[in-house]
């Protein structure tokens, strides 16, 4: 079966939240959580075990990469008020999880995203397999500062007919803002009371 040249994306689909009260506090600021997430065809399925993936991993990354920053960059009004970031992929039961992995482990991909909102941490991610209504977990990291514990957090949601067996959704998740109330400190604290030792 010949790949596509394109992806085949059957819908889009944007999720947005803001928490307004954490703990029976108010937040003194609220904090938005928001993604965006493409649900395709799984180039690979139905053609048995595909030993080279990189050809449809060439030709979908960048346009994943830009249709989903550009649904981003809209929903957040501008790159620069982005503070957390990271992505996901679930790949259908016909799929392997190497499947999810190849459209969203590129620089093809990645990239896009990161120069859009001035990045300089890596991009967090989950890459998993389930059917329908899986959950879309995205973790998410401060886009400057990979130790800042305050932007520790995960995105949540699920696509009710997505993915189907021979489906992926890859998806870009997001910040504005941090943990309401955070008071576990940093990595950099830790760092320092055990005398530099990293683990």
């Amino acid at each position: 079966m010949p790949s596509h040249p394109e992806p085949e994306i059957r819908k889009i689909v944007r999720y947005d939240e803001t928490s307004l009260i954490e703990g029976g506090k108010a937040a003194p600021v609220p904090l938005r959580l928001f993604a965006a997430a493409a649900v395709l065809t799984n180039p690979w399925s139905g053609r048995g075990f595909v030993e080279d993936l990189s050809p449809e991993i060439y030709a979908f990354g960048p346009v994943l990469g830009k249709l989903l920053t550009d649904e981003m960059i809209a929903m957040a009004g501008s790159g620069d008020v982005i503070e957390g970031y990271g992505k996901a992929a679930v790949v259908g039961t016909d799929g392997e999880v190497e499947h999810a992995s190849g459209l969203i482990h590129t620089l093809r991909f990645g990239n896009t995203y990161r120069k859009a909102v001035g990045a300089k941490s890596y991009l967090s991610f989950t890459n998993t397999r389930g059917g329908p209504n899986a959950p879309l977990l995205i973790p998410l990291m401060h886009k400057h500062d990979a130790g800042m514990r305050s932007h520790y957090l995960t995105i949540q949601f699920a696509i009710n007919d997505a993915p189907a067996h021979d489906e992926v959704v890859v998806a870009l998740g997001a910040s504005i803002g941090g943990r309401p109330h955070h008071r576990i400190g940093d990595r950099y604290k830790d760092l320092e009371e055990l005398g530099g030792t990293d683990v």
